[in-house]
């Protein structure tokens, strides 16, 4: 399927690695030109390395999101370079593990900007652009806001936030054509998950526990399944679905566990 992406100009947040370097492999494989935002150019280069060794297209740009300034510099950046946005994924963002008990007001402000704020202010400062364009937006979001983990009490926030955020701003874009949708992640393999499976005594067992609780297949989400469908977010081939919070998660969520 020809997803009509071609020459379209995506931002796509935390895209060097894990679950936005899948989405800019993507996007650059179906005609996009996905622009990486990341705060290490090292980073960044490698994966525009491989888009471009592949035959795409994709451009970066250093950001430290946290900095609000840094949010609406990236997207000025982008404009200047090519005059438009088609489409925005907010992607950045870490389970930092800022729990209740063991947390601080500070601890759980900063967990707030690594994790939500920066979705609201790339939307806001994109916003003009994507007026032209009718693009759209894709929110990744977690599992943890509907299911809870225990002790990332920030995190948890940051991802109930993000799912009404993607419903709040469906409604409000209405008038633009905009349309804004969030793809909903539990256990998917990400250089990031292999690290804090690395600390626990025995990886391998602490992985199959958790692997054998995915309904569908017992197995980890790729990041290319996620990548997929983020694309057809984007894309005019879901003409007319906003507002949706769609998981990818094998079943993990919804389905007995039991099975």
């Amino acid at each position: 399927m020809d997803l009509e992406l071609k020459e379209k100009i995506i931002i796509v947040t935390g895209g060097a690695k894990g679950i936005g370097e899948g989405i800019v492999q993507v996007l650059a494989s179906e005609g996009a030109i996905p622009i990486i935002i990341g705060r290490n150019k090292e980073d960044n280069q490698k994966t525009l390395g491989e888009v471009e060794a592949a035959g795409g297209q994709a451009f970066e740009v250093v950001a430290e999101l946290t900095d609000p300034a840094a949010c609406e510099k990236a997207v000025q950046t982008v404009l200047q370079k090519y005059g438009r946005i088609d489409g925005l994924v907010n992607n950045a963002g870490v389970n930092d593990g800022v729990g209740l008990e063991k947390g601080s007001y500070d601890a759980f402000m900063a967990s707030l900007h690594k994790n939500v704020v920066h979705y609201y202010l790339m939307a806001h400062h994109a916003l003009p652009a994507l007026k032209e364009s009718k693009g759209a937006i894709v929110n990744i979001g977690s599992k943890t806001a509907e299911t809870g983990q225990g002790g990332t009490s920030a995190y948890a926030a940051s991802n109930g936030a993000r799912n009404a955020l993607t419903r709040e701003w469906a409604v409000e874009l209405l008038p633009y054509s905009i349309r804004v949708n969030a793809v909903i992640v539990a256990e998917a393999w990400t250089p990031l998950y292999a690290s804090w499976i690395s600390t626990f005594e025995n990886p391998e067992e602490k992985l199959k526990s958790i692997t054998q609780k995915i309904p569908l297949e017992q197995r980890m989400t790729t990041t290319t399944e996620i990548a997929n469908t983020v694309a057809f977010l984007l894309s005019p081939k879901s003409s007319h679905t906003t507002g949706q919070l769609i998981h990818v998660d094998g079943g993990y969520v919804h389905l007995d566990r039991a099975l």
